[in-house]
């Protein structure tokens, strides 16, 4: 894709969003009016229940030979691909006709979507489901219902690519400024040995042009995921069976603690990655997927600076907690590190020299109070 179609969709997202879907708490009372609201465009199936018997849909749209699976939420808490699907499903009902870019990928492609597979886990707001089952490390044990949901359809659709969409916590940084992981990527790996198969050369093209698009708009805020092999992670074994998966991890940006910015990066990596696997490059040089900074781990809410603490200088560090209080979701903050944090970086810097405190207990009293 050209800069001029990127800057289009772009343009588009910022007017046309499925705004009736928003914020980090997303649960099926969210999304399924909107599953109704669909229209013939699409195809809609319930194709299994949760463990606490709330309903799974597949969404299906496209005629083309070439299958390609979408999930999120296979972490309840993890919400913003869900926001970039339902923004999808909309950019291509009302450019089916119009937008050539459009047509020409659902005249090849079928693209099929479970928007939300963990249903229990996003009405909780936890990253398992309701049997405290982590469905992102159950691909091989199948003890959850919603992995066997998702590996049934896998089977019967047998997908060329997939897309495992996922939020990633603030604490993740790119490159030397330490600035927050916006979104990071992966082409998870096949076997402990790392090794570089045709499928993931495959599914590198997809993501290295997912980068090159987003460069534009995030230069600096794009990562790599660890490609460290998990055994019993969906992702590597996915790929391992020959399905091509591109993991997308939807993180933070400054001040976007609701993930609505983030979103339209997320929908932007997703119409990127289906024209791209439409129109791939003629290249296997992936040198350029190496060249995507690796995911560090130093980026903190707030740094306080330069605090006196128990007769020594030293940096403060507070994290967010996410919670459900009283039906609502809140971000408390919490102390994180106390140590030389020169080399984080943070949502919000504060330089405060005249602030003293002599034990933890006293710290943590004066982080609630000025923070919560």
């Amino acid at each position: 894709m050209n800069i001029t179609d990127i800057d289009l969709l772009n343009d588009w997202h910022a007017l046309n969003y499925q705004h009736k879907i928003i914020g980090r708490w997303v649960r099926t009372a969210q999304i399924l009016p909107l599953i109704k609201e669909l229209s013939p465009f699409f195809v809609v199936n319930k194709i299994g229940e949760s463990f606490l018997k709330k309903d799974i849909y597949k969404i299906s749209f496209g005629k083309g030979e070439r299958k390609i699976l979408i999930w999120t939420q296979m972490h309840g808490n993890e919400s913003t691909g869900t926001k970039a699907l339902f923004d999808l499903f909309k950019f291509f009902e009302t450019n089916a006709i119009k937008n050539s870019l459009v047509t020409d990928i659902l005249k090849e492609c079928t693209i099929v979507c479970i928007p939300m597979l963990n249903p229990d886990g996003a009405e909780a707001y936890t990253r398992v489901n309701a049997e405290e089952i982590d469905l992102n490390r159950d691909v091989i044990d199948k003890k959850a219902m919603e992995s066997t949901i998702l590996q049934d359809i896998l089977t019967e659709e047998n997908p060329e690519y997939c897309f495992n969409l996922h939020d990633q916590r603030t604490i993740f940084s790119v490159g030397k400024e330490n600035k927050p992981a916006t979104m990071s990527f992966l082409a998870p790996s096949v076997d402990k040995e790392r090794t570089i198969t045709k499928g993931r050369i495959q599914t590198m093209k997809v993501i290295m042009a997912m980068n090159s698009g987003l460069q534009n708009y995030i230069p600096g805020h794009i990562g790599r995921y660890t490609d460290e092999f998990y055994p019993t992670a969906t992702g590597d074994n996915f790929q391992k069976m020959g399905h091509n998966t591109i993991l997308i991890e939807s993180g933070h940006f400054k001040d976007d603690y609701q993930r609505e910015k983030t979103r339209k990066y997320t929908f932007l990596s997703l119409f990127i990655g289906i024209q791209s696997i439409l129109n791939p490059s003629s290249s296997d040089n992936i040198d350029p997927y190496f060249e995507i900074p690796c995911n560090a781990k130093n980026y903190l809410d707030i740094i306080v600076k330069r605090v006196s603490f128990q007769g020594k200088k030293v940096d403060i560090g507070i994290l967010y907690e996410e919670k459900i209080i009283k039906s609502k979701l809140q971000f408390l903050a919490k102390l994180e590190k106390i140590k030389n944090l020169s080399k984080y970086n943070a949502n919000k810097l504060i330089e405060n020299p005249n602030l003293t405190f002599s034990s933890k207990k006293e710290l943590k009293k004066w982080i609630n109070t000025e923070f919560n």
